[in-house]
């Protein structure tokens, strides 16, 4: 069995195209969980409860992934961002792929979802493309790999590294694929299904500072470090 995972919170205007995307794929002996955070104060409950979904209680992302993992059936986890749905036969050929390069935890590359058009669009496609696509292609053969909106382990392997940290605000995912690359496991960038949205909301209300935050993010793990809740240095 697959358990596709799902952390929402708010999700009332993206869950139903991500949940319809994931009906209409065909993929067999197939279970949804979403993780639906305590904050969350719209109608993702009963948007869940409607599809079918086994839900589970959520928090911050790594929160909601943790739960839904624990209450999951499948061999194989798919950790999924809520804003954006899977493009037509990515999942069935994501899985394949998997599978074939016997791959313990992988990640995908992305393309921009974005309401924005001309020169801010290339913006996004041009920073999608040589910083974030480039990036967790050269670091997926080194200690430190990169992830994150759609993310595939196995089961038995989450188990073992312990999950997501969930003291981490942010680049839990990435914490996630070093932390199972060092332990042995063998991580991957998939190439197969091509790439799958990723939601620019927080560019289009905040580019720079977003864009500055996400380059500070990725000097701090340059230098090891992760940033947790507790840490004096904040990505937020």
């Amino acid at each position: 069995m697959i358990s596709v995972i799902i952390p929402v919170k708010n999700g009332r205007e993206c869950l139903p195209r991500l949940l319809d995307s994931i009906s209409i794929r065909g993929v067999s002996d197939l279970e949804v969980i979403v993780g639906l955070s305590t904050e969350s104060k719209d109608e993702s409950r009963q948007i869940a409860e409607y599809y079918g979904c086994k839900i589970v209680e959520g928090g911050l992302p790594a929160v909601g992934r943790n739960n839904g993992a624990k209450h999951s059936n499948g061999e194989i986890l798919v950790f999924k961002d809520a804003d954006s749905p899977f493009p037509s036969n990515f999942l069935n050929l994501a899985l394949q792929e998997f599978n074939e390069r016997e791959l313990d935890v992988a990640g995908t590359i992305q393309y921009p979802l974005s309401t924005k058009n001309g020169f801010t669009a290339l913006r996004y496609r041009i920073y999608l493309e040589f910083f974030v696509n480039n990036s967790l292609r050269k670091a997926q053969n080194t200690s430190s790999p990169l992830m994150m909106n759609c993310m595939f382990a196995r089961k038995n392997v989450h188990e073992a590294i312990g999950g997501f940290d969930e003291t981490i605000q942010f680049g839990e995912d990435c914490e996630y694929a070093k932390r199972a690359k060092r332990a042995g496991y063998k991580f991957g960038i998939l190439k197969i299904p091509g790439k799958i949205g990723f939601n620019m909301r927080r560019f289009e209300k905040k580019e720079f500072t977003t864009l500055l935050r996400n380059v500070y993010f990725n000097i701090g793990r340059a230098f090891g470090h992760e940033f947790r809740r507790d840490s004096l240095v904040k990505y937020w």
